[in-house]
């Protein structure tokens, strides 16, 4: 069975030497977030990922979830994991103080997430959508909601979900059949079918908030018609305890290829009572909250399933004995060489340790952003990390889950056959991280969230947010002498990033095709060039680390090397992903259905 170990000295790398996060929390006044005690809790979450979860990563996906009359029971050892994470303040960590929470920063919740995603993700999707489910409450909900489902929701005793898709719509959502009808006493009777719904019934939490999408009788047509709901599994009393049962119901859960431990249902709400939350018709715009949320959370499975992938391949890879190193016996007292001697080997290796740390890189820089968003008083500060964070989102969400496949896939081929096997762990790791892509709108989807909303609608201004400072970081690194041709590099390609935008959104004034064709590998040049920015960054860090004479060499040293392999071997895709978009429309679209 796969061990998984957090990578601490990489995380305290970002955390301390290329980001400093404590000089943002001493700003932000987040004094609680101590060194010292920054430090232990990454120690004990290391120790809860790996001596907890981890174990019951595989059995969960031998065991799967359980469904009997609307009952689900969920896989042996998940039920008690979740109590001790509920009863050591893990659930609460970053949650508001006044609601039970301890007002620890988002970031470092991001953190501890990312090794217990990476331990069993199955696991992780249980309390993972509480936190969504929270922040949409106390952005938009009445005191009285706050008081009721955040005293609940924040350390961890209910879990909360988010229900949006219905058997015949997916993305589509003003297509939403699920009607909500007004009653005398203020609340509304929920009827309808979600479908897809991640933990939507479960035995680990006491109760389970379902925030539902649904229309009122009277609602205008499409999106501009749903309204967001609060329907609880167990009505609260009016101590805010468990009450009554509510008329909602799990009817089935699927048979999925991955991440088989986690319940995913169909729920059927059958006049459940619901509570209306924020304003009548403005659902979406509540529940954008809850999936910003998430799509960050996605964009980490890719990284967390790469990063499991990754540690297994590599401790395979210096183990293996297969044939000899090409130069002459690298193990001469052995019958064969390791096969991380090999270059195809070792271009598996590197990609995926390219991409694991330059993701971790770009998922903390985002972390960090929402740190500022949350906390910041100078408003010029808070309104440049918002536009960021709308910017990055996207491509977090899919570059990130992009790549991690792609990543955890060369995991499993350094095993060789082996890899294929299920008792090494990586066919699992494959079939979990694949839903990624899919999860929270589809990479497409995000392609034209980031392309025609991010960009365009707001006339570049977002992108400018970024590019800004990727622009002012190659300025002052132009004359290093290490570095100071990567940096011209990165340079060259944040100029043609905005040229990019602009020939894209002139050939969309001709053709309203040109966005959508031209989506997908916009996003994947911006995450490369993302990238790019943030190797450069730990690239900079390392070399003043071993410029100031270090003991820890080859951690420093590995460091460059992966830079280096990044901007030679895989920074050259993005030309590739230029060339196809520059191709444009017509490509796509001059064929009909029936030529298909």
């Amino acid at each position: 069975m796969p061990d998984y170990k957090a990578p601490l000295r990489d995380m305290r790398f970002l955390m301390d030497e290329v980001f400093d996060f404590a000089s943002g929390y001493e700003t932000h006044g987040l004094v609680d977030a101590s060194p010292d005690l920054v430090s232990a809790v990454l120690e004990e979450a290391a120790k809860f990922a790996g001596e907890v979860l981890a174990p019951l990563n595989r059995t969960g996906d031998e065991e799967g979830c359980k469904i009997d009359d609307g009952v689900v029971t969920t896989p042996a050892g998940f039920k008690e994991a979740y109590q001790q994470y509920v009863d050591n303040g893990w659930a609460a960590m970053t949650g508001p103080v006044e609601y039970g929470g301890q007002g620890l920063p988002a970031s470092l919740g991001f953190v501890v997430n990312e090794m217990i995603a990476s331990a069993n993700y199955a696991w992780n999707m249980y309390p993972g959508l509480s936190s969504g489910c929270g922040a949409a409450i106390r952005a938009h909900g009445t005191q009285e909601q706050k008081d009721v489902y955040l005293n609940k929701l924040t350390p961890g005793h209910w879990t909360g979900t988010m229900c949006l898709t219905e058997p015949h719509c997916g993305t589509d959502l003003g297509l939403t059949k699920t009607r909500a009808v007004p009653q005398a006493d203020g609340s509304y009777l929920v009827t309808g079918t979600k479908i897809f719904i991640s933990c939507g019934e479960h035995d680990m939490a006491e109760n389970i908030v379902h925030l539902v999408l649904a229309k009122l009788p009277d609602a205008p047509a499409g999106t501009k018609g749903i309204s967001l709901f609060i329907v609880p599994k167990f009505l609260p009393d009016a101590n805010g305890e468990k009450g009554e049962r509510n008329a909602l119901k799990c009817g089935s859960i699927e048979h999925k290829m991955g991440i088989k431990a986690s319940a995913t249902c169909v729920m059927n709400f059958d006049g459940a009572r619901g509570f209306l939350i924020g304003e009548v018709n403005r659902g979406l715009n509540c529940m954008f909250t809850m999936m910003n949320h998430a799509r960050l959370g996605t964009g980490m499975q890719g990284l967390c399933h790469g990063e499991a992938s990754y540690q297994s391949a590599l401790a395979y890879a210096k183990d293996r004995l297969q044939m000899r190193s090409l130069s002459g016996p690298a193990a001469p007292d052995k019958p064969a060489d390791p096969i991380i001697v090999h270059p195809d080997v070792r271009r598996m290796l590197l990609t995926m340790k390219a991409f694991n740390e330059g993701n971790r890189a770009l998922a903390y820089y985002t972390a960090q952003l929402l740190d500022k968003a949350h906390y910041s008083k100078d408003e010029s500060v808070k309104s440049n990390a918002e536009d960021q964070l709308a910017f990055l989102t996207p491509i977090c969400k899919a570059f990130m889950t992009e790549t991690g496949l792609e990543a955890t896939n060369h995991g499993m081929q350094v095993f060789g056959g082996h890899g294929y096997i299920r008792e090494w762990g990586q066919e699992q790791q494959v079939r979990d991280c694949r839903i990624a892509p899919i999860y929270e709108g589809t990479n497409g989807i995000q392609a034209l969230d980031l392309l025609g909303r991010k960009v365009l609608m707001s006339q570049g201004k977002l992108l400018r947010a970024f590019t800004k400072e990727v622009h002012t970081f190659c300025k002052a690194n132009e004359g290093n002498a290490t570095l100071g041709e990567y940096a011209s590099k990165l340079s060259s390609l944040n100029v043609q990033w905005g040229e990019v935008t602009q020939k894209i959104a002139m050939k969309s004034m001709q053709n309203r095709e040109e966005v959508g064709a031209s989506a997908m590998d916009f996003l994947m040049y911006s995450g490369y060039v993302t990238l790019a920015f943030f190797w450069l960054k730990m690239a900079v860090a390392a070399q003043k680390e071993l410029d100031a004479g270090t003991t820890e060499k080859d951690f420093y040293q590995g460091k460059l090397a992966t830079q280096e392999f990044y901007f030679k071997r895989l920074l050259p895709r993005a030309q590739a992903h230029l060339d196809a978009l520059e191709a444009g429309a017509d490509t796509l679209m001059q064929m009909t259905a029936e030529q298909f």
